[in-house]
Order: C-alpha cells, then structure tokens, then sequence
C-alpha cells in the first residue's frame, strides 16, 4: 500500500491524525537512520501508547480485515506450505487457511509492499490479509516451523556442508554468517528467552531431536523435520565454539563456551558423548549473575532462615546440604559463601567444575586427570590458612575423613552429600567408615532440598481440591478448610504451563545434645528423624504444605519433588480429584 493509503487508513480509524503522522513519521525515519529496525507502523502503534494488540484491532475494523489471535488458530501442513519458509520469517507471517483458490494470511504490517509482492509470488493467486500482532505470529512460527526453520532453506544452498567446518578453527569474520553458525546461536538464544538450564541434542536413527530444560522439567522444542540432515554440521560447530576436536567422534570429550547475550555474560558447559546415532551433545547454561541469591531469595521459612544464619558464621563444624542432582545444592551453597565472604575470612573452595566465579573467595577446580581430587585437593587447602572450607561434594571415606579433620580443627566446612533426607546423612557417613562419634562431634546440621515450580504470578487462579484426596496426600486435615488452593491455567508469559521459576523446600536438622547420643549409637535414620521432629524440625513435605498453603506452588508439585514415582502415579491417578 502506498503512504498516502496508510495515513487514510490510520485517520479513518482515528488511531492517527495526519498531524501526528507527519510527525511520528519523520521520527520513526531518523530513528532508522540510527539503526533502528523498528517498522513505521509498529512506530506508530507505540507513539499511540493503545499497545500492539488495541492498535491492530482498530487498524483491522478500518480495513475490514479480521483481527486473529493465533494461538486459537490451527494451521494445517498443507497451508503452510503456499508460502516459502524464508519468506514467512523474513516478513514475518504466516499463512492461515486456503479457501476458494483464495490464501488468507496473517500479518502486522499490511503496509509492506515489499512482502505484498512475496507473498504473492509464492502464493501464484490473490491473497487476503488478517491483521495478528508481530509477538504471535513469531510464536506461531517457531511452533509450526520450529526454531532455525529460516536457516535450514539457506543451509542447504550452503554446499558442501562440511567445508564450513572442515577444519580445526574458529569461524570468525566472513564465516558469521553461514547458516549453520546463525542456526545454533539461536538454538541458544531461545534457550535463553525461555530460561532453559540445559540444551540437549539428542541424535537418533531418523531425527535429531532438542529439549531444553525449563525449570526442571524437559521440554522438547518443536524442529523442521529436515534437521537430521544437519546433524554433523550442527554438532561440529558446537564441538568447534567449545574448543574440542572435531576429528574426534568416538571418546567423550568436555568444553566450554563464553558468550554474552543482552550484555549478560553466559558461561556454557558442553558434554559430548558417542551414542548408536551420532555424538549426543548436552549444553548446560550457566548465567553468573543469577546465581548470587541472597539467603532470603531461597525460600527458607523465617525460624529456618534464623537458625541457617546461626550456623554459617560458627567458627567450626560441617554443614551438608544433601538431596539429588538438580535440587539446588550448589546454588544454596553459593549463597552461604557470598553471605559470609568478608576480608576477614579466607576461604577456599574446591569443586567439580567451578560453576560460577566468586570475587573474594579461592575456587580450585577437581582435575581427577592430573590427580587432583577433592581428597587431594582439600588436603592441601588445609595448609592454606582457610577459615571457611566449601569442598563440592563428599564422595568417599578419604574426602570425608579430610572434611571431619578439618572441622574439628577449626575450620567451618561446607559440603553436599547425596541422600534423600536429612538424617539419612549420618548413617551414610557411618556406612562409609567414619566412626560415629567423629560424625555427632563434627557436624552442626544437615539440610535436604527439593525444587519446586512456583506458580505463575500471571494466570493463577483458585483450585478446587478433593478433601479425601488432600488427606491421603499427608495435607494437615485441619488446615484444608482455611487454605486457599491455587494453580496457574497457563498463559503466554508460562509457556502454557502454568508455572514459573522455582524454589526450594527444605528440611534443616540442627544437630544438638537430643541428636548427638542417637548418632553415637548408631540409631537408624528413622529414629533420628523422630527425635528431629520432636524438636521442631520440619520435613519436606510439611515445607511444601507451607508452600502451597501460602500460594507459592501446588499440591502436585509438592508430591513430584517429595515422592517416590510409583507413589505420585497412584496418588495422581485419579484427575477428577482436582478442579481441571
């Protein structure tokens, strides 16, 4: 459409006067000219200040076109394919149905003329326009396309593949834009976007499949189907960003990758092992500054938060944190060290890999290839004149005989240990060979950890819980009629998913005089708990009912992170005992 069609438009809807649009439009060009990428009608729905959506809705009813929201629309394959892949992400749009020789199609911007004669081309007959926001449509394409589908139609007028990465060394200058690089870049930019830990490539016989992990939960991203044939490619430029041999395909090998997106720096770990059908790649995303949570960020009740405080500034004595691997451990401990790092104390730690760099602190890395252990490791520290220990995680007797030494010798140790509970820690130090009399003298608490997903602030909404069912679960009966239940419907800001972020439940045991004698005579990890209780220790299911009881997460959630899966099945089992 020419100008003149946009300011009759935009006067007709009474969206802009003509005034107003001599004006912003003399705006939005000096703004291009300084870079700016921004489309002059997208410019204008912002001056506006109605927002994307209100703006289209108006502009729609003026040009008498419908006004779609895509996510209650579906697209049908043989649809999409009345427009090329490159141009519906070039411009972004997306074909929407095919009627009478007619293609109807979404787009933000009815006004480029340059799209109107692409989409034309490749239609080869009349189009008509329904008016969707840019958001959406983006939205909609990486579902049907899946994520890089723009990329792959470049890729394969990128031959030969291979001589992009044919040998040993960095892509730099002309190389950036090849479209294997562009493809996994943003791989992990959207990894980025949706907050994802971890990005897995996963090969099999007759798909290369990717899932990133979102808040614990594995999710797999939806992908062009011709991405199999780029797996070599794909893997080789991951293999290249991080420092490893190409050349090598059959040994495991480890690197790493430094990026920065949006001025945040982002230290990436990369795994690659030889599988059946190709090398299986894993990325684990690192954001360093996300990791330094204050000890109120980590969802510690106000009596667990006091005595937390109490012991990390003891002069001696170990603190474990124990629970499975992604429960949070290190992120707690990281915690502890930046709560108490001072120039008053030295403190080293020793862990496998470094994950985040503390300014202040000595980090050592385990190289177990050299020799270097946590066992060797921490006894050399000890000749460091530390303060304050954090060693990443007690694996044997040797490591735990070091640990036990050091506390007793004034030196406040932190660890990790792998059990499901609290007092399960104790007599898995017993079981390793320590004496027991050495573990009631030398530790001052063991806490267990979960995580689990906090409800979406954006769509939460009251659930309706069967009373017989929250009973069965362990839910404190007299506390069922005064809590609210909550659960979040999904929403865009979600993902659908109804949760976002995460906390952490726990189960802090203080080891004092009612536990010493227990762990001296070798008493079972249940009789421990009993008397922990006793004392006011909470387990981690109750810290969850306190977390679902003040709206933080659900009652799912809770039985996910603190139940066996056998037990969760049958408890969740029957779905009419929630409102859905």
């Amino acid at each position: 459409m020419a100008y003149v069609s946009l300011q009759s438009v935009l006067d007709r809807a009474g969206l802009v006067s003509a005034t107003q649009v001599r004006d912003w439009s003399a705006a939005w060009r000096k703004a291009v000219e300084g870079g700016g990428t921004e489309t002059q009608l997208g410019f204008f729905a912002r001056e506006s200040g109605l927002g994307d959506e209100a703006f289209l809705q108006k502009l729609a009813a003026a040009l008498n076109c419908p006004f779609i929201h895509l996510g209650q629309v579906v697209v049908e394959a043989e649809v999409r394919k009345k427009v090329s892949t490159k141009v519906a992400f070039q411009f972004t749009v997306i074909p929407l149905k095919f009627e009478n020789g007619v293609l109807q199609l979404a787009t933000h911007n009815p006004f480029d003329a340059a799209m109107q004669a692409a989409v034309q081309f490749d239609a080869r007959g009349p189009v008509e326009f329904a008016l969707a926001t840019k958001a959406e449509i983006e939205k909609a394409l990486k579902k049907y396309y899946g994520v890089g589908a723009e990329t792959l139609d470049e890729m394969a007028e990128d031959e030969p593949m291979e001589l992009l990465l044919g040998d040993d060394r960095e892509i730099t200058g002309d190389d950036q834009d090849a479209s294997v690089i562009k493809f996994v870049n943003q791989v992990i930019w959207e990894a980025y976007k949706e907050r994802a830990t971890d990005i897995h490539f996963e090969p099999s016989e007759d798909e290369l499949r990717i899932r990133y992990r979102i808040d614990g939960i594995l999710h797999q991203t939806p992908l062009p189907p011709q991405i199999k044939r780029y797996q070599a490619a794909l893997i080789s430029r991951i293999k290249v960003m991080s420092g490893m041999n190409i050349a090598e395909k059959r040994l495991p090998q480890d690197g790493r990758i430094n990026v920065k997106i949006k001025g945040e720096e982002i230290d990436i770990r990369v795994s690659t092992v030889p599988t059946v059908w190709g090398e299986s790649v894993s990325l684990r995303l690192l954001t360093r500054g996300k990791i330094f949570f204050g000890l109120d960020k980590l969802g510690f009740a106000p009596d667990e938060d006091a005595a937390v405080r109490d012991i990390i500034v003891k002069p001696h004595g170990i603190f474990l944190v124990t629970g499975p691997t992604g429960s949070g451990k290190s992120t707690t401990l990281y915690a502890f060290l930046s709560t108490i790092n001072s120039v008053t104390k030295r403190i080293i730690t020793i862990e496998e890999p470094v994950e985040y760099e503390l300014k202040g602190i000595n980090q050592i890395p385990v190289r177990s290839d050299i020799g270097l252990t946590f066992a060797m490791g921490l006894r050399h520290i000890l000749r460091q004149d530390p303060n304050v220990i954090m060693v990443g995680e007690i694996r044997d007797l040797e490591t735990a005989e070091i640990a036990i030494r050091a506390s007793l010798t004034g030196h406040l140790v932190f660890s990790t240990l792998h059990t499901n509970d609290a007092p399960s820690a104790f007599t898995r130090l017993i079981d390793m060979g320590i004496e027991p009399f050495l573990v009631a003298s030398s530790l001052e608490a063991v806490m267990a950890q979960r995580l689990v997903r906090c409800i979406c602030p954006h769509c939460k909404v009251p659930q309706k819980v069967d009373r017989d069912y929250l009973i069965k679960c362990g839910f404190p009966e007299h506390e069922i009629a005064s809590t609210t239940f909550l659960k979040g419907i999904g929403c865009e800001e979600c993902r659908q998913l109804g949760y976002q972020g995460r906390t952490g439940i726990h189960e802090l045991l203080v080891v004092n005089e009612a536990i010493r004698p227990l762990v001296m005579n070798r008493a079972n990890a249940s009789t421990i708990a009993q008397a922990a209780r006793n004392q006011g220790m909470r387990t981690l299911r109750e810290d969850g009912w306190r977390k679902v009881k003040a709206g933080v997460t659900t009652i799912e959630e809770v039985l996910r992170v603190t139940q066996t899966e056998e037990h969760v099945k049958s408890l969740m089992g029957d779905k009419e005992s929630f409102g859905r």
